[in-house]
């Protein structure tokens, strides 16, 4: 069998075949395997691994069909040779002209980010170059990206804590769950430990705290108060012995006398003051 791997000219031939846009690779255990690529408008594009020279021949028809063709982001179907996050980025590519490493397609004054054929984002134009380079994964209903190593929800790019509860801290204002524009985001809490609460014609604010499970701190007229009191509430914890890694509330627009007055005169839950160390979970 006579094999050639033409790696300048991304051709491998073997038995007197062709496979254009194929080239050999080599794994750390010796193992051969085959590499898709082709160049569109000059930029070179990788389109994955497989384990024969037929099947990354496919991949690189694939990439080229797309790239010429008008096939849709909504065509793709389990049996195509490329990755589903390929075909979108390929597409995208074809339509505007713009490459990105992550499955995102870009609209009029938006942009959708695919993870899957049926399972798509939305995001405003000023978010494209933060999810360009960052990967969405997806578990349930929260979404998280790699950021520095970790594991970083997006919600906290829009100004929503990790706690928050939907439809009680924020609400989607058109009733789509996927749809992250600022413009229909409305983030109703942003201090922790604090719920909204309406009754009876009156607002007010509810405060509790977890040590093991939650403990009522009070109830508020106002929003600041309802977040110095859960700060207070962090203090006289760890007075007493409690360890846990609360993350106090910081609140903007305030001046340090006005936060100092509040807190004084703000009243806490008695039971607080009765708990100690040894009511504390790991």
């Amino acid at each position: 069998m006579k094999q050639k791997d033409h790696k300048k000219t991304n051709v491998y031939i073997t038995d007197k075949i062709h496979y254009e846009g194929v080239f050999t690779a080599i794994k750390k255990d010796g193992t051969l395997y085959y590499r898709a690529s082709l160049t569109h408008k000059t930029r070179h594009i990788s389109l994955g691994s497989h384990t024969t020279p037929s099947a990354a021949h496919e991949a690189y028809l694939e990439g080229q069909r797309l790239l010429h063709g008008e096939t849709a982001i909504m065509d793709y179907t389990s049996e195509s040779p490329l990755a589903f996050e390929k075909w979108v980025i390929l597409i995208n590519f074809r339509d505007n002209g713009i490459y990105f490493g992550t499955p995102i397609y870009v609209g009029q004054k938006m942009f959708y980010y695919y993870l899957s054929p049926t399972h798509v984002l939305k995001f405003d134009m000023d978010d494209l170059f933060y999810f360009a380079s960052h990967k969405i994964m997806c578990r349930g209903n929260h979404y998280f990206v790699a950021d520095y190593g970790m594991q970083v929800n997006i919600a906290s790019r829009f100004n929503i804590k990790n706690y928050a509860v939907p439809g009680r801290d924020f609400r989607f204002l058109n009733g789509d769950s996927t749809d992250f524009r600022r413009e229909n985001l409305e983030i109703t809490n942003t201090y922790h430990g604090v719920i909204p609460e309406h009754k009876n014609g009156q607002y007010y604010y509810t405060v509790r705290i977890h040590i093991v499970g939650n403990y009522l701190v009070g109830k508020y007229a106002t929003e600041w108060e309802a977040a110095i009191a859960y700060n207070k509430a962090i203090d006289i914890l760890r007075k007493q012995g409690i360890r846990k890694n609360f993350i106090p509330n910081y609140i903007e627009g305030i001046s340090p006398s006005k936060y100092a007055d509040i807190y004084t005169e703000i009243s806490i839950s008695p039971k607080l003051y009765t708990i100690s160390g040894n009511n504390q979970s790991d």
